[in-house]
């Protein structure tokens, strides 16, 4: 790992909580004359590198949007082979993991993922559930809106229940009924390919993020892309509403 961690630039300080939508596979593949599939499988060594770096620069969180729950759409043999890549994945990075004290989760629909997938989420969740490095998450048949509906099926229950007074639901009591009520707010959401798209991605905890577009490809997003997106991060003033507190 080239990059030294605690080097802080001149302004600015790291982002807590990174979040990323990974974007680009098939066009990287179809430039350079590849089956789309290609593409996904070059993806899997930016995520590996990606994480790495975070880690050791010791983010707190990494969020990658993985599969979303739109991604149903594509050609079968795609997803099938999407869902093949993902269960390796899980097997084989499970060791460097574990090596690098990171706490796996995942959020979306689960329940509709294939049982290979669900089997090997458990397996690398349990496994690294006590590691106290930095936790990363991949959003998987994940939608923002769904997330929120959910939610919002969730409250309705509790309040149906007698267990919740629908006047006491407030933005923070909405946040325990989201698909994990521990993460934070990303600090900085990251788009690759360039496009502009926020693409139904943590409709509601990326509020007030800060948004740095990329237009590498996934594939080629590496290390010094990364550095470039937290640097932008630093030399900005997060106001979160309010006013600048510079002079």
């Amino acid at each position: 790992m080239k990059h030294k961690p605690d080097q802080p630039s001149a302004n600015g300080i790291l982002p807590k909580h990174i979040a990323i939508i990974m974007d680009g596979n098939g066009r990287w593949a179809r430039e350079r004359g590849l089956r789309r599939v290609k593409g996904h499988e070059e993806g899997i060594n930016s995520v590996r590198e990606v994480t790495e770096t975070c880690s050791a620069m010791k983010i707190r969180q990494l969020t990658l949007y993985a599969f979303s729950a739109e991604n149903w759409k594509r050609p079968k043999t795609e997803v099938f082979y999407l869902m093949s890549l993902l269960e390796r994945y899980l097997i084989h990075e499970r060791p460097t993991i574990m090596k690098d004290n990171i706490r796996f989760t995942a959020i979306g629909r689960l329940n509709k993922l294939p049982a290979g997938v669900r089997r090997e989420l458990k397996n690398t969740s349990e496994v690294s559930a006590r590691n106290t490095g930095m936790v990363m998450c991949l959003a998987l048949n994940y939608g923002g809106r769904t997330e929120i509906a959910d939610a919002a099926r969730s409250l309705a229950k509790a309040v149906d229940a007698g267990e919740l007074n629908p006047s006491r639901i407030t933005p923070r009591v909405f946040a325990k009924h989201l698909y994990d009520p521990q993460m934070s707010d990303p600090d900085l959401l990251i788009r690759t390919a360039g496009e502009m798209r926020w693409s139904n991605f943590l409709l509601w905890q990326a509020s007030y993020a800060e948004f740095f577009v990329s237009n590498v490809f996934w594939p080629d997003f590496r290390e010094p892309q990364l550095m470039e997106a937290i640097e932008a991060y630093r030399q900005r003033e997060r106001r979160f509403g309010g006013l600048s507190r510079k002079p």
